[in-house]
């Protein structure tokens, strides 16, 4: 039996633009992604077979472990007896991707305990098809998402300490779409003011802004959310905590995807968690954003005794034959 335990992270939107609905259904998005240290444990079993036996310790139907590894098994021809354990730390709902990383999670480690070469490429449509942020998953750290928010390139790392807040509040992503209310006479038309896709200077300026270290508080106060004024209008509460957020001294302090978590970065590890202290009525936990390097060290590092090689990435399997 081959095992791994993994750290499935969540992520946060450091900016997210709306910009209208593409000819496939889907909206044309313009966002930035950011891996965070809050995580998902999942534990795997694999057992070499001839058939495919697949188990899950997840009560969710249809989970997102479980139809990542059948689509792997489509597209390899892999067989054997796998079996996960899913441990919940990231809220479901709350526009944090943790589903969508439990998915990356399986076509990143399950090819190394299978001992298949699954090309990049694969797995990045593999994604795509589960869901609209698990290519994401697959990269980490810092990156521009464009199109539904598949197509993904690379952003400088960015040095905050943030604060993650996650009122009980369900926010339906279908639902928060439809309220952005505006009507559509063509394919790209925006949907909020300020999101028309031939005019895009402040997401430029943001994108931009994030590459300068030195000054760090000129993204920090660029930047914005287009389902913010949808999902506050429906919920005030929300709008309430990004108020206290950035009355604490948090830049920025803004919702996370269609909600309905919300997140304030801040300069300093102790003003993220004096900013903790003052949430009584909800939960809040200090989190560390995790770069690209970071990200690809911890998972050579859940892997380790499986890899080939710890130069590669995707992580390659020592049982390839």
């Amino acid at each position: 039996m081959r095992t791994a335990r993994l750290r499935s992270l969540a992520k946060i939107n450091l900016d997210l633009r709306v910009l209208g609905k593409r000819p496939d259904g889907y909206h044309e998005l313009r966002t930035v992604f950011q891996t965070i240290s809050l995580a998902d444990t999942i534990e795997i079993e694999y057992s070499p077979a001839r058939t495919l036996h697949i188990e899950t310790s997840s009560d969710i139907p249809d989970n997102l472990i479980t139809r990542a590894a059948n689509a792997l098994a489509a597209e390899t021809g892999m067989r054997g007896r796998i079996r996960f354990h899913l441990t919940k730390r990231v809220p479901m709902g709350g526009g944090l991707g943790g589903g969508s990383s439990n998915a990356a999670a399986v076509l990143l480690a399950l090819p190394v305990l299978a001992g298949k070469r699954v090309p990049m490429e694969t797995l990045t449509t593999i994604g795509a098809s589960l869901g609209s942020d698990v290519p994401f998953f697959l990269f980490g750290g810092a990156a521009l998402g464009l199109g539904r928010g598949t197509e993904l390139y690379p952003l400088p790392a960015v040095r905050a300490h943030g604060l993650l807040v996650t009122p009980d509040v369900h926010v339906s992503t279908p639902e928060a779409y439809r309220d952005l209310n505006r009507p559509e006479a063509s394919h790209y038309e925006p949907l909020t003011s300020g999101s028309n896709p031939l005019d895009t200077n402040s997401f430029q300026s943001f994108a931009w802004a994030m590459e300068n270290d030195s000054r760090v508080e000129d993204w920090k106060l660029l930047g914005s959310n287009d389902f913010e004024s949808a999902v506050f209008a429906r919920f005030p509460q929300l709008q309430s905590i990004r108020a206290k957020l950035r009355r604490l001294g948090a830049r920025p302090a803004r919702m996370t995807g269609s909600g309905s978590a919300l997140f304030g970065l801040f300069e300093t590890r102790e003003a993220a968690k004096r900013a903790r202290d003052a949430f009584r009525d909800h939960p809040a936990c200090p989190f560390a954003l995790v770069d690209r390097r970071r990200y690809r060290a911890l998972w050579r590092l859940q892997l380790t005794e499986h890899l080939l090689t710890n130069d590669t990435w995707p992580p390659l399997s020592r049982y390839v034959r």
